[in-house]
């Protein structure tokens, strides 16, 4: 009987701990429409396409600018900093997942030369440890540590992100040199449009599926709509959903062609790319070079010096 007891409430407990963990996961794992940039790096070996394309322009449709500011030249072995621009309205609503308005997320991909990496903690500066704030990075994947990536976090807050960054030396990595290197970067700000697998989100423009009249627009009790339409093709009646969030721009007894837009376009964000160049610098060529320029004015200074004392022999002479 003590053993029937134990064990109804051990399978009890397990039930309990089952259901606290499925809870958790709801409310802390990010929904798919917020899973950027997990979507590339589940699909993609390497974020930028041989086209130059960041493929995060798959699912983000809409074009926008994002700016990137380094350092003309590091020294190897040094930290410094990266800032991703990417600018919009903050005072703009998009469409979430449920259909209600909210704020907008961004979220950015880092494309380093080979060699260079995200800044070890203990290596950033105060300075630079101040404008980063909470904001955590990542690399692509465990062999591309030369691409990060953050996101989704809150536009408001983070409409420019400042990346640690720690460049390579070439006195110990071999396959760092002291060259001209190209970055880039793809920012994007708002929700996608497409989903990897090909799917629409709620933050896109729906349009009719075939042509004939609009019969029927019943409102769902969670939101969105079923659109009715008489396919004038063949009489038959066809459905088309729409979900919460696009408004309809189509009334009842209405003609639609085929592809045509059935609801407004609810998208405000959208995805940009952009370059830089860095020189990884040498500080031999430095040392030369501040080398040569001494000399150059020692040089100046010991001309105007003889000149001077070739004019104040003159002098005497014609005195003399």
């Amino acid at each position: 009987m003590q053993n029937r007891k134990l064990n109804n409430l051990i399978i009890e407990l397990v039930t309990r701990s089952i259901s606290i963990l499925i809870i958790i996961n709801i409310v802390v794992w990010p929904s798919v429409s917020e899973a950027y940039p997990i979507f590339a790096q589940q699909g993609f070996d390497n974020p930028r396409e041989a086209t130059g394309r960041i493929v995060c322009a798959n699912c983000h449709l809409a074009k926008k600018s994002v700016d990137i500011e380094v350092p003309q030249s590091v020294l190897p072995d040094t930290v410094f900093e990266a800032v991703v621009k990417i600018p919009y309205d903050l005072q703009m609503k998009q469409v979430l997942a449920n259909g209600k308005k909210g704020s907008l997320n961004v979220g950015a991909v880092l494309i380093l030369p080979e060699g260079f990496e995200l800044a070890p903690s203990n290596r950033i500066p105060p300075e630079i440890k101040e404008k980063i704030g909470n904001l955590f990075f990542q690399p692509y994947s465990s062999d591309k540590k030369n691409i990060l990536v953050i996101g989704p976090i809150p536009g408001k807050k983070y409409s420019e992100i400042v990346f640690p960054i720690l460049s390579p030396d070439p006195a110990t990595d071999k396959e760092a040199h002291f060259l001209k290197y190209p970055i880039y970067v793809g920012g994007n700000r708002g929700r996608g449009q497409i989903y990897p697998d090909g799917n629409r989100s709620n933050n896109t423009v729906y349009n009719a599926s075939v042509t004939g009249t609009i019969k029927k627009i019943v409102r769902k009790e969670k939101g969105g709509y079923e659109i009715i339409i008489d396919d004038i093709s063949d009489g038959h009646e066809v459905i088309d959903t729409i979900p919460p969030g696009p408004e309809l721009i189509i009334s009842e007894g209405e003609s639609v062609k085929t592809d045509q837009p059935l609801t407004n376009n609810p998208n405000v964000g959208g995805f940009g790319q952009s370059d830089a160049e860095i020189v990884l610098q040498d500080p031999l060529r430095i040392q030369g070079l501040l080398l040569f320029f001494g000399s150059v004015i020692l040089a100046q200074i010991f001309l105007v010096l003889k000149k001077k004392q070739f004019e104040k022999v003159q002098l005497a002479e014609m005195n003399f």
